[in-house]
Formats: C-alpha cells, structure tokens, sequence
C-alpha cells in the first residue's frame, strides 16, 4: 500500500515539475537570477503595469498611478503587496502566482506549459517577457523607496 503511494506521489510530483520548474534557479519561494542579462528599466516597468493592453495590471492592483482611473481593488494595492517582497519573489509571482496561490486569478505571465484556457494562438507564448518581467520588477522594487 504505501509502495502504491508514493508511486501515485512520484508520478503526480513528475506530472506538474515541468512546469513549476520553466524558470530556473528556483530556491523557495524565489527565483534567484533574472530572466535576461539586461537590467530590468523601472520607467518601462511602470508603462507595463500601467498598460490596459499589455500587462493589465490594473484590472486587479490599485497603485501610484493618479492618471489612471478604474483601478482594480481585487488584489492588493501594488505599492503594499510589494513591501515584503524580495526581487526574487517578486519574479517567482510573476512567473507562476499559482504556486503560491491555486485559487488565484493572476495570470502565468511567463510559465507557458501546465496552462488551462489559453487560445490556442496564445499557447506556448508567455504574456511578457522576461525583459518585460524584470522591467516590472524594477518599477515595482522602486515602489519600496517612494512614499504612496
């Protein structure tokens, strides 16, 4: 019985690690090192987050965005949720919130493979990417330094 177990365990841990591992150099609830060699621009992160076309950020978030009307209030406010984030937290949610979250409504916006109810224009396409992510990281780590 408990060889059976662990096998069905194995077998469902082998199931979801492709996917939970697309980033690399995960360590916890992180992933370490960015996802491209070229510093992530906070200027452009927050034109990212800002964005109703590309990152949609603020169909959920509410943050320092005074031009922006309709904010979202079903997650937390960006300016918050940040403050007791580390960079490589912050990526690891972007990449894959569900990890943390099961439940979540915010999207994979870089894990392409394990998806549900992607187009299929859409699959295999990350949302951003990862200049993009760490563009937003970069706006989203310089949220900590600023008074809301």
């Amino acid at each position: 019985m408990k060889g059976a177990l662990a096998a069905v365990l194995l077998g469902l841990c082998l199931m979801f690690l492709p996917h939970l591992s697309q980033a690399q150099n995960w360590a916890g609830e992180s992933i370490i090192d960015p996802l491209t060699s070229v510093p992530g621009d906070a200027t452009k992160g927050r034109a990212i987050v800002a964005s109703r076309q590309t990152g949609l950020c603020l169909l959920c978030h509410s943050g320092p965005f005074p031009e922006e009307r309709f904010q979202g209030n079903l997650a937390p406010d960006l300016s918050a949720s940040v403050g007791h984030l580390s960079e490589g937290q912050l990526r690891a949610r972007m990449v894959d919130p569900a990890r943390f979250n099961p439940g979540t409504i915010m999207p994979a916006y870089y894990r392409t493979e394990g998806l549900t109810r992607v187009a299929p224009k859409f699959q295999g396409l990350p949302i951003l990417s990862g200049q993009e992510i760490e563009d937003v990281i970069a706006f989203l780590l310089s949220l900590k330094t600023k008074p809301s």
